[in-house]
This record gives structure tokens, C-alpha cells and sequence, in this order.
């Protein structure tokens, strides 16, 4: 149902499309949390591995490598906990010109969106725009939250005095067909989530 009906009414009976956009969003936000940032994580457009262990990490993202024919490029990564599998497989992430492709954690999954939260802890202070095409990212199944405003309250939690700044989502994962003032302004990332199993 458009916007202007639902604000302003409508003497028309919703047609049957209609019932059933409304069904499948109540249908969807009544599943468990990790399904539900699976289901509309897909729906934006997103890459999703899921990983039992830190090897099948390991060997998902040379995978990601080969099918991009990343190996050996560069790379834009903030975080030391990640660059040893950029050394692994020959990639240059220091002093970096051209990355082909961002490493990164999160601060959260948000599961009624399909999103994955930053802050200046992954990303320093670039704008989504400002990040290279393709990003890579390495998140847990702990790190799903249901919305914006838990992920918010997480990191509050977290960070206690040391606060994170630049703290922002990315939602879109590939080009928007038919733009509105929703998406003005995103830019579409390329994005695989290497997603590790720790519950």
C-alpha cells in the first residue's frame, strides 16, 4: 500500500498484491532474529557464507579472493586482528592506493533491515561512499541484533567513556532499479559477510 493511501485512506479494497506484500512483512518480522537479518540481508543483495569454524574462514575468503582475483592487491583494512589473513594470501593493506576491496569487523548485524553497522572503529571517519566498491566483512551470529536502536544501545554498552564517532549502516548491496527518497544518496556495495558461528 502506497504511503499517501495509508496516510490519507483509501475508498478503494486493497487488491490481492497489496494483502500479500503485507502478509509476507508480517509473516517475516514473526522469525527468529538471525533468520530474519538472513532473509532481508539476501533480499538487499548481499553475500552470505556461513562458517562453522576460523578454517572455513580462512577458506571462504580465499575464496572470495580467487572469484575476484584479488590476490596479491591491495586492500583498505583498520582492524590487526584481520591482517593476518590479508598476509596469508599476499594482499597489501598498508599505505594502499587503489584497494580493490575493504576487510573489516562490524559493530552489528541489524536484522529488520538486512544492514551491517560501522563505526570509526572499521571504517575511521570515510563515508560510506568513500569505501571501496567491494567490502568483505567478518561478523559473528552473536553480533545479530533485531533493530538500529539495540545495535545503538550495544556499542553504548561497549564503549562506556571511549566512544566510537562516525557510527553508520550500510543497507544496499547492489544498484537500486527504481531510486526513491529512500535510497538517494547510498551508494550499492559489493559485500560478501563471512558470518562465523559462536553461539
Amino acid at each position: 500500500m502506497s504511503l499517501f493511501k495509508k496516510i490519507f485512506g483509501s475508498s478503494s479494497v486493497p487488491s490481492q498484491e497489496e494483502n500479500q506484500s503485507e502478509y509476507n512483512t508480517n509473516h517475516h518480522s514473526n522469525l527468529p532474529v538471525d533468520e530474519l537479518f538472513t532473509f532481508n540481508f539476501k533480499k538487499n543483495g548481499g553475500k552470505f557464507i556461513y562458517c562453522e569454524n576460523l578454517d572455513e574462514v580462512k577458506e571462504q575468503f580465499e575464496n572470495i579472493l580467487e572469484e575476484n582475483d584479488w590476490f596479491e592487491s591491495e586492500a583498505l583494512c583498520n582492524e590487526a586482528k584481520l591482517f593476518n589473513l590479508l598476509d596469508e594470501n599476499k594482499v597489501i593493506y598498508l599505505n594502499t592506493k587503489q584497494p580493490k576491496f575493504l576487510l573489516a569487523g562490524c559493530e552489528n548485524l541489524i536484522a529488520d533491515e538486512g544492514s551491517v553497522l560501522f563505526s570509526s572503529n572499521q571504517i575511521k571517519q570515510l563515508k560510506p561512499n568513500e569505501l571501496p566498491d567491494n567490502i568483505v566483512i567478518l561478523a559473528t551470529t552473536s553480533q545479530i541484533l533485531e533493530s538500529k536502536s539495540d545495535g545503538l544501545r550495544v556499542i553504548k554498552k561497549k564503549y562506556d567513556k571511549d566512544y566510537p564517532t562516525n557510527i553508520t549502516t550500510i543497507k544496499y548491496f547492489e544498484k537500486v532499479q527504481d531510486e526513491d527518497f529512500l535510497t538517494y544518496g547510498s551508494s550499492a556495495k559489493n559485500l560478501y559477510l563471512l558470518l562465523l558461528e559462536d553461539l
